[in-house]
């Protein structure tokens, strides 16, 4: 079979070869000269596109910032995933759907964001600035329509379910020991999309539907 042809142009395959090696490795450590390798370029190229490894970096953050906040946007928009719609299979489905239009498989994304989030770096900060607005905003939202309350500290609960969605990148490898399987394949995002939705919908005590029951571990 043929391969589909790469239609990216070269400042984005160095952008993206950046990406990978900065999730893998980490920002401090990797070269110009490792990420002009990787993309396929000389160095010289990489300096004419984005000046310095700091400007690269920078173009890498923004990118990355970029496709979280169009995931976060389509999870939360009027036309995305009703997370209190019936069936709850049904809305576990296209939950997966949207992370994986997104995070696709072997994505560098999760585990830079990861680094970003953790780090003591002005990027990292306004992520969690910009991820926690719109947590806040997605629950005005929710408790407008009635199908939430914002609590006696809508700031908190805001956080709280922030925290609890990050909570999935930034244990990702800890989750996968677990559980068995990676949280956000698409076998992880099936075993995870219905209890988180089960949770958000009816808290703690809610019993799980029969085919929930049924698809869970023993």
């Amino acid at each position: 079979m043929r391969s589909m042809p790469d239609d990216r142009t070269t400042r984005a395959v160095i952008r993206d070869e950046a990406l990978r090696l900065f999730a893998a490795q980490g920002p401090d450590v990797v070269t110009v000269r490792q990420i002009a390798t990787a993309a396929g370029v000389s160095p010289g190229l990489v300096v004419h596109h984005f000046r310095s490894k700091d400007g690269l970096r920078q173009e890498v953050d923004h990118y990355v910032l970029t496709v979280f906040e169009r995931l976060l946007g389509e999870l939360t928009a009027d036309e995305g995933p009703d997370l209190f719609e019936e069936p709850r299979s049904a809305t576990a489905s296209s939950l997966g759907e949207v992370f994986l239009r997104h995070l696709p498989v072997g994505s560098p994304l999760p585990g830079y964001l990861r680094r970003l989030l953790l780090s003591d770096s002005e990027a990292g900060r306004g992520l969690f600035h910009r991820l926690y607005a719109m947590s806040r905003e997605t629950l005005d939202g929710l408790a407008e329509s009635g199908a939430a309350s914002r609590g006696r500290d809508p700031q908190v609960r805001a956080a709280l379910l922030l925290v609890n969605d990050l909570s999935v990148f930034l244990l990702r490898d800890q989750l996968t020991a677990v559980l068995g399987v990676d949280p956000l394949s698409a076998m992880g995002l099936a075993r995870w999309g219905p209890e988180l939705l089960s949770i958000y919908a009816g808290g703690l005590s809610a019993e799980p539907t029969a085919p929930e029951a049924e698809g869970g571990q023993a």
